[in-house]
C-alpha cells in the first residue's frame, strides 16, 4: 500500500512540473460515481473558462487524500463518513450534523481544510427491496421490516456482515430477526439475486445505479443507524481563491439529488455510456446562476446533504 501510494505521488509530482500554474487538477477515486462527479466539476470549470487537468480514476481514498495534502491535486470528491472513519479513524455514528462538525474541526486543525456548502446527496449503506414487494407489504422504512422479517430472505456482502456499522449493529438497533440466515455473496451478485427473487432484502449503497434501473426501493433508515456519507469536493485554497472556481462550486451546491446520482450511475453501469457524456448532459442542465440559499437549489425537504471542502494555506 505504502509503495503504491509513494509511486502514485511520484508520478503526479513528475507530471505537475510542467503544468500550467492556472490549471485546476481534478482527481477522483476509481469507481463510477467518483469519475462522474470528477467529470461534472471538470466540465463545469471548463465551461466557466478555467483550464482543467483530469486525473480521474486515480485510486482509493488514501491515494486521493494524500495527493491533495501533498499538493498534487487541487480538487477531488470525498464523503464525510469516509473522512470520519477511514481518515480520522473515528468510530461510526449516525448523526450527519455531528459527523460534519467533527470532520470540519479536525480537517481544519490537521490540514487547514474547511467544509463548505452541500451538494445534495449522500452515498451510504442502504437496505434495498424489489419495489412491488415492498409496496405490497407496506415496507418503506427499516423499522417496518421486523413485522415481516420471518418471511423475508436477506442477502448481504461479506463486508456488511463483518463491519462495525454492518448487520449485527443494524439488527440490534431495529430488533431485526430474519427467519433465515443471511446469504453471503459477492457485491456484484446482490442485485441479480434480488431481481431473480432468490433474496428479498439486500444491503447496497444508496446511490447504486441499478436501484433506478431495476425498480428497486431504498428503505428509509429512520433510526439513523448507518453513518452519513455525504459527497464532497475537496479543494485546495489556491484553487478556491479563483472567483470562477468559487462560482462553479456554488452552482453545484445542492444540485445533485440521490435520484439524479442513481440515474447517472445507471447510465454508465447499465447503459454503458461514457461518464463524460453523462456529465455533459448534467452540466448543460445547470442553471446559469445559483442561489446561495440552499432552499433554492433543488434539495428535497428532509434530504440529507453533501459537502464541499476547501483547503486553506
Amino acid at each position: 500500500m505504502k509503495r503504491a501510494l509513494a509511486g502514485t505521488l511520484l508520478l503526479l509530482a513528475a507530471s505537475a512540473c510542467g503544468r500550467d500554474a492556472r490549471r485546476i487538477r481534478v482527481g477522483s477515486k476509481n469507481f463510477t460515481e467518483q469519475v462522474i462527479l470528477g467529470e461534472i466539476v471538470a466540465q463545469a470549470l471548463e465551461k466557466a473558462g478555467v483550464p482543467v487537468e483530469r486525473r480521474l480514476d486515480l485510486g482509493g481514498t488514501f491515494v486521493c487524500h494524500e495527493a491533495l495534502v501533498a499538493g498534487k491535486l487541487d480538487l477531488y470528491p470525498e464523503y464525510t463518513g469516509t473522512a470520519f472513519t477511514a481518515i480520522l479513524k473515528e468510530k461510526p455514528i449516525g448523526d450527519p450534523e455531528r459527523v460534519r462538525a467533527r470532520v470540519a474541526a479536525e480537517y481544519r486543525r490537521l490540514w487547514g481544510l474547511t467544509w463548505a456548502p452541500p451538494l445534495g446527496f449522500q452515498n451510504t449503506f442502504a437496505l434495498v427491496m424489489r419495489g412491488p414487494q415492498a409496496h405490497e407489504l407496506g415496507i418503506a422504512r427499516i423499522s417496518d421490516l421486523p413485522a415481516h422479517a420471518d418471511r423475508l430472505r436477506p442477502g448481504f456482502g461479506y463486508e456488511f456482515l463483518e463491519r462495525a456499522d454492518g448487520f449485527a449493529g443494524l439488527a440490534a438497533a431495529y430488533g431485526l430477526a430474519f427467519g433465515a440466515r443471511p446469504v453471503e455473496m459477492d457485491l456484484g451478485l446482490l442485485y441479480p439475486a434480488l431481481e431473480q427473487g432468490r433474496v428479498d432484502v439486500v444491503a447496497g449503497n444508496s446511490t447504486d445505479g441499478l436501484i433506478a434501473a431495476m425498480d428497486l426501493v431504498v428503505l428509509e433508515d429512520d433510526r439513523r443507524y448507518f453513518p452519513p456519507y455525504e459527497a464532497a469536493f475537496v479543494v485546495r485554497d489556491d484553487a478556491w481563491r479563483d472567483a470562477r472556481v468559487r462560482r462553479v462550486l456554488d452552482a453545484l451546491a445542492g444540485a445533485i439529488t440521490p435520484d439524479a446520482m442513481r440515474r447517472m450511475n445507471a447510465a454508465v453501469d447499465r447503459d454503458k455510456r461514457r461518464p463524460e457524456d453523462v456529465a455533459r448532459e448534467f452540466v448543460a442542465a445547470l442553471p446559469g446562476k445559483a442561489s446561495r440559499r440552499r432552499g433554492n437549489l433543488g434539495l428535497p425537504a428532509g434530504e440529507k446533504s453533501a459537502t464541499l471542502i476547501f483547503r486553506d494555506s
